[in-house]
């Protein structure tokens, strides 16, 4: 019968899917098996592959609302009352989901992602140049850096699995947000 909605149990597994699968990605990695993200959801593989077509597919709707989350992030950062604070608590947003589902871009880059990415993407980049720009303008973030620096500046608080030989913490992102965000805030500030 098309056009109907699944039933609530339907809708519930799959988002017991999605949250597993976050979570699985976040300490495993993009390598998560379908089995291990069905174990850890309490379905049986048999409902995995009923509600979704493939474990890409899943990590697409996770990618989907990851970016989501940093959108929603975004615009509650811009209704802040303190500039800096908003644009650190989308900073610590930004630095600790990409922390927790790196790699799922590149995992999917060679699938046909059944949702809308680059919009997402887009929305985001305005978003972030905005909550920049209000943090800029109220004097708290230094003006010599592009909105685009930022970009850059919160993905590298979260780099590869080890360094010189030292295996990298799994909250190593929180001290180099740190690091950045005090190399970040306007002298006068």
């Amino acid at each position: 019968m098309a056009g109907e909605q699944p039933r609530a149990d339907a809708r519930r597994n799959v988002q017991k899917l999605v949250d597993a699968a976050r979570e699985a990605v976040a300490e495993v990695g993009v390598g998560v098996t379908a089995h291990e993200i069905a174990r850890r959801a309490g379905v049986g593989i048999g409902t995995f592959y009923r509600r979704l077509p493939s474990r890409e597919a899943l990590l697409t709707v996770v990618l989907a609302d990851t970016f989501d989350e940093l959108v929603a992030v975004a615009r509650a950062a811009l209704e802040m009352s303190d500039p800096w604070d908003g644009f650190t608590v989308f900073a610590e947003s930004f630095a600790r989901l990409r922390a927790t589902s790196c790699g799922l871009r590149d995992v999917l880059a060679d699938s046909p992602l059944d949702v809308d990415i680059d919009t997402r993407i887009a929305e985001l980049r305005a978003l972030t140049e905005q909550v920049v720009g209000r943090a800029q303008r109220a004097g708290s973030l230094r003006t010599d850096v592009a909105w685009q620096d930022i970009a850059f500046l919160l993905a590298a608080t979260m780099t590869g699995a080890d360094s010189m030989g030292l295996r990298l913490p799994p909250d190593q992102w929180r001290l180099s947000l740190r690091v950045i965000l005090d190399g970040l805030r306007a002298p006068t500030a």
